[in-house]
């Protein structure tokens, strides 16, 4: 994964976060930011890149693969940690800002055009499925940056400066 695919993630979160501002008055840019971070989450599993698995595995003495964590079920653990480490008062709207963030992030990605046609297992563990995928864009090509980019501004416009209205 590249550079724009996690730009595309951050500037989607952003759009969405900043249109549900309109219907959350406690929706503030620094609540927007928390869902923005939250769109980072399954890519953490990028981790593999400077602690491979095998290295895991031998640390800990059992099988390990950070892949789970660019799932729905290690989405959602993070985003729990995420919500745990926040004062009391705030954990339902951090951990539901992550959470928004870490969901847009996985839908943008079962949307990839893969060789087999077939997404990966977004859903795990709940279900063990592969779904297809409509494979729309690649993770590399800066098209879904530039779509991002101009769903963004159109949602500060729309909210900030009242574009559309």
């Amino acid at each position: 994964m590249a550079m724009p695919d996690l730009l595309a993630h951050a500037l989607l979160a952003y759009a969405i976060c900043t249109v549900l501002s309109v219907r959350y008055d406690w929706l503030t840019p620094a609540y927007v930011t928390a869902g923005m971070a939250g769109a980072f989450i399954p890519d953490v599993m990028k981790i593999v890149l400077i602690v491979p698995d095998a290295a895991m595995e031998a640390i800990l003495g059992v099988p390990f693969s950070w892949s789970g964590i660019h799932t729905a079920g290690g989405a959602l653990v993070a985003v729990l940690i995420g919500a745990a480490v926040v004062v009391p008062a705030e954990r339902r709207r951090i951990g539901a800002l992550l959470g928004v963030g870490a969901a847009s992030h996985l839908l943008a990605d079962a949307l990839l055009l893969t060789p087999s046609g077939y997404s990966y297992g977004v859903l795990w563990p709940a279900l063990r499925v592969h779904p297809p995928t409509p494979g729309l864009y690649l993770s590399t090509q800066p098209g879904p940056t530039v779509v991002a980019g101009a769903a963004a501004l159109l949602a500060w416009g729309y909210v900030r400066r009242g574009w559309l209205r």
